[in-house]
């Protein structure tokens, strides 16, 4: 390793007296590439067994990690196999290297921009009485590029060590391993801002997707993947071209949604309806408001294959077609008690053969598959109505409702498939779908990714800015129904205005950069809020093709399918 990266990378180091330490230690690292492993391993002189994803613990390099001394590690949960493997190493003197952060993270994901570490590497700490040696690497993720491969290039690598942190033998195991963790944040943070000011580094030198720097051109700031040539990078040309196409789709779409609009009258009245929904949901917490009452019949209902389940929905409304809830179960080889992900389709959606088809591409890597018939779609649409054309309208009780319906519907779905032993979720939505997914995330937490996809998160914008939204603010504004009396609901649906029950790091926003319904600055706002999730900007409108393959594309590349 030394022959190879010597020709092509100059690393600089702080604080290798710190890694040269004698005895057994844990090194914590922040993880921003593949090539992370062999330069640190490089720079200590030490050696360092590596906890490693399972799998890549596969023939033939399998073999090779074993014959240096590496050893598998489940990611998303606690394998006791692996816990008294590194303890046991750590016990007689060995040093063992883990990345904290549970796979490569770069961006508000990272540990480096304050996203939460896991809890193992306390915990390790803690239980061997070893001290934790903190580590942070920079400018590894450049050599995703073949040009950083040429002769003679030398691409700099940084790498700062800390001060070790104890393991707090003093303290109740609780207190020592908050502490352990409070110490180890604050220690990443402080060596990354050592290196910045020290080797004065730019925003190309700081950590990028290794998408972003396989396409780009080395040395060139990376641009959004397929916007223009086949290179990756952008071209203006294309750029306006999308644009224009982009804002031409939503246009007509906006037209068309306001056009049906018409149909949806409230006459003046509404707003003492309102002024008493509010007030009877004012002082109730998400978890009360979308509690899932049992519904044994669910579970019952789940049959090997292609199952279509049909139950009494909890909310009822003045339809009965929409009383009915519906989901189809999409089975994969593994059986019922494989990982499970949500599929929820957008506003007026007009197929569901292409969710069917994702379906079927999650049962090929090991995923079961679950679209819920979302309330006013598909088998619930009443008769003389299109296809969701009641789940947003003017009448804005009845679209809370519907919302409400929808995560309930979901939740009691979660509760039969744990019931009959899956426990693990995911989450993938489109727009209308992806509004009921992030408000899923205030009231379950047990997702592995949850993919929101061009999703209404600000209900403020949707209602009073949209230009989808025309039609329905004449109808309030004639009501007499104001913003402020809308926004006393907003700790119930407007997921910007609210945090998530779940891990944030698991939420991927997909952002339209030019869709105009539900903006790229809202999408923007959310995933600031939401410190740790991640945000993934693609070239299109609010309707558009590019964005479920791009987002399946970034979900293999994060490690979450």
């Amino acid at each position: 390793m030394k022959l190879l990266f010597v020709c092509v990378a100059r690393t600089r180091v702080l604080g290798r007296e710190n890694a040269n330490r004698s005895g057994g230690f844990l090194l914590a690292a922040n993880h921003i590439s593949h090539f992370d492993p062999f330069l640190l391993s490089l720079a200590v002189r030490r050696k360092i067994d590596w906890m490693t994803m399972t799998e890549f613990f596969r023939f033939p390099l399998g073999f090779l990690l074993r014959a240096i001394d590496a050893f598998p590690a489940e990611r998303d949960r606690a394998d006791l196999k692996t816990i008294r493997t590194a303890i046991e190493r750590l016990k007689s003197g060995r040093v063992v290297g883990l990345f904290p952060e549970g796979g490569i993270r770069d961006g508000t994901r990272s540990l480096l921009e304050g996203a939460p570490l896991r809890p193992g590497a306390s915990t390790l700490a803690q239980i061997a009485g070893v001290p934790v040696l903190p580590c942070v690497i920079l400018g590894s993720d450049r050599l995703y590029s073949k040009r950083q491969w040429l002769p003679f290039r030398r691409t700099p690598i940084w790498i700062a060590f800390g001060n070790s942190i104890s393991h707090f033998p003093e303290l109740q195991k609780t207190h020592a391993r908050k502490r352990i963790e409070s110490e180890l944040a604050a220690a990443f943070k402080n060596l990354y801002a050592e290196l910045r000011e020290k080797f004065r580094l730019t925003t190309d030198d700081l950590p990028h997707p290794p998408r972003e720097r396989t396409n780009c051109r080395a040395g060139a700031s990376p641009a959004p993947p397929r916007t223009g040539n086949r290179s990756g990078c952008a071209t203006m040309s294309s750029a306006r071209l999308q644009r224009l196409a982009s804002g031409t789709i939503d246009s007509l779409i906006c037209g068309s949604l306001n056009l049906l609009h018409t149909r949806h009258r409230l006459n003046g009245r509404g707003r003492e309806e309102m002024e008493h929904y509010v007030a009877e949901c004012e002082g109730l917490t998400p978890k009360e408001y979308y509690a899932a009452p049992y519904e044994a019949d669910v579970a019952k209902t789940l049959v090997n294959g292609h199952a279509a389940v049909r139950w009494n929905s909890p909310i009822r409304t003045h339809f009965a077609a929409n009383n009915i809830a519906h989901a189809e179960f999409f089975q994969c080889a593994q059986g019922i008690r494989a990982p499970t992900v949500l599929l929820l389709h957008a506003l007026m959606s007009t197929s569901r053969g292409g969710h069917r088809r994702c379906a079927e591409r999650f049962n090929e890597l090991g995923w079961n598959a679950c679209f819920l018939h979302l309330p006013y779609h598909f088998s619930r649409v009443p008769r003389g109505y299109w296809n969701g054309e009641l789940a947003i309208t003017c009448d804005l009780i009845r679209n809370a409702e519907g919302l409400r319906q929808g995560v309930i519907e979901l939740r009691q779905l979660m509760g039969a498939l744990r019931e009959r032993g899956c426990r693990e979720f995911a989450v993938l939505a489109t727009s209308y779908g992806g509004w009921i997914g992030a408000l899923l995330t205030l009231v379950e937490s047990d997702f592995r990714f949850v993919a929101l996809m061009s999703p209404i998160v600000n209900v403020e914008h949707a209602i009073w800015h949209s230009p989808a939204a025309r039609r329905i603010r004449r109808e309030l504004l004639h009501a007499n129904i104001e913003p402020s009396l809308v926004a006393r609901h907003f700790h119930l649906s407007s997921p910007l205005h609210t945090q998530p029950l779940c891990d944030p790091a698991c939420v991927l926003f997909v952002t339209g950069e030019f869709d105009s319904i539900a903006p790229a600055g809202e999408i923007e706002a959310i995933q600031q809020k939401w410190r740790g999730s991640e945000l993934l900007r693609v070239q299109q409108g609010h309707f558009g093709h590019r964005m479920m393959p791009e987002t399946i594309a970034r979900l293999k590349q994060r490690g979450d399918l």
